[in-house]
């Protein structure tokens, strides 16, 4: 099938000044991508004066915060971009999945203690900090139940992290002399899990089409052996979380794409100017420290991501065959320098933020079910 063609001009735009060229180049090649399926003209990097007076459709590295950049892009809703916006930096981080330790403790500019009210249910045991003296006391109120995982707001891919047993060891965490200013930038404390599953469940809303999607995600390490972000399985459907629900799916499944619609709808409640056209979100489910199964959502993901590619391929395949009832994807980051597998599609390959090499590749499998 041959899309139609616009004067519709796709941009890929690298919102971190001094971005690392993995995420700048595979932000170009989602773009690049995402102009041919739609029959969109591929209009490179942004440039203000290049791209000044014509019909843009953006694909952003990162969710756009404040209503003064996303005027400056001319982002008006979620038709303008692949993407999300918010209206404070907080509301796409880490720190909306949990409520703060009491209607004392210290607050961002725009806080919704709403939300927390509206998600309880569907995440983990936890409590956002935002200033040094806040922390302690919820650490000491987490710690009663088990160990706890801190977690700065900003960091992504996993890194970053870090699991803390006891009020000892989280006091030498705050006796370190960057503590304040981690704090201060904000901080998720929240317990661990043991044989931790991660589940990834999201809907792409692109070009007048829908697509929802379950799957997992799993770690591997970069060069200095840190686990960090290695890949994601996702079934995914042209159309609602209904149509994605009508397959066959385990129970544990069912209960991640519950949660993720729930968390999912309380972003909409509770920060109204907030819209967003892909909508990402992670579920952990494991074993708490007394051996109890839970479940709850970790963060969510208005941005390009690790799936993006995943996303795309099966998009891309939707629009080949209407017809096709659903697909499996996967998507790949290995630090090992190798040659693709047969019928792979390269997303990236060259140096990495921390190593000297990383390799994204997307790949497809028919949907059997």
């Amino acid at each position: 099938m041959t899309p139609t063609p616009s004067k519709k001009v796709v941009v890929a735009h690298s919102v971190r000044t001094g971005a690392p060229q993995h995420e700048v180049q595979t932000n170009k090649a989602l773009a690049r991508w995402l102009a041919q399926i739609l029959g969109f003209k591929f209009g490179g990097s942004y440039d203000p004066e290049k791209h000044r007076g014509r019909d843009l459709y953006w694909l952003p590295t990162q969710t756009i915060v404040g209503a003064s950049q996303a005027q400056q892009l001319g982002i008006n809703d979620a038709n303008d971009l692949w993407g999300g916006y918010v209206e404070h930096d907080f509301i796409c981080t880490k720190a909306i999945s949990h409520g703060l330790r009491s209607h004392l403790a210290h607050a961002p500019q725009g806080w919704s203690p709403l939300f927390a009210e509206r998600v309880r249910d569907v995440v983990l045991d936890g409590l956002t900090v935002f200033a040094l003296e806040d922390a302690r006391p919820a650490a000491e109120h987490l710690l009663y139940s088990g160990p706890i995982r801190l977690k700065p707001i900003h960091a992504c891919a996993g890194r970053g992290q870090e699991v803390i047993n006891s009020l000892a060891a989280f006091d030498e965490v705050l006796a370190r002399a960057e503590a304040a200013e981690l704090f201060r930038e904000g901080v998720v404390l929240e317990q661990d899990l043991s044989k931790v599953f991660t589940h990834s469940v999201g809907q792409s809303f692109i070009g007048g089409k829908v697509l929802s999607y379950c799957g997992d995600q799993y770690l591997t390490q970069d060069a200095h052996g840190e686990d960090v972000y290695g890949g994601s399985n996702l079934l995914v459907v042209p159309g609602g979380y209904a149509e994605l629900l009508a397959l066959q799916l385990p129970d544990e499944v069912r209960l991640a794409i519950e949660q993720a619609q729930i968390f999912d709808r309380a972003a909409d409640e509770a920060y109204p100017d907030f819209y967003a056209s892909r909508r990402n979100y992670d579920i952990a489910q494991g074993l708490d420290s007394h051996g109890k199964p839970r479940s709850g959502v970790l963060e969510q993901s208005w941005r390009m991501g690790g799936a993006s590619s995943a996303e795309l391929a099966a998009l891309q395949c939707f629009v080949n065959d209407p017809q096709m009832p659903a697909i499996r994807v996967s998507t790949v980051e290995t630090y090992s320098e190798q040659s693709l597998p047969a019928d792979a599609i390269e997303v990236y390959r060259g140096p990495a933020e921390n190593s000297d090499f990383l390799l994204k590749y997307v790949t497809v499998k028919s949907y059997d079910g």
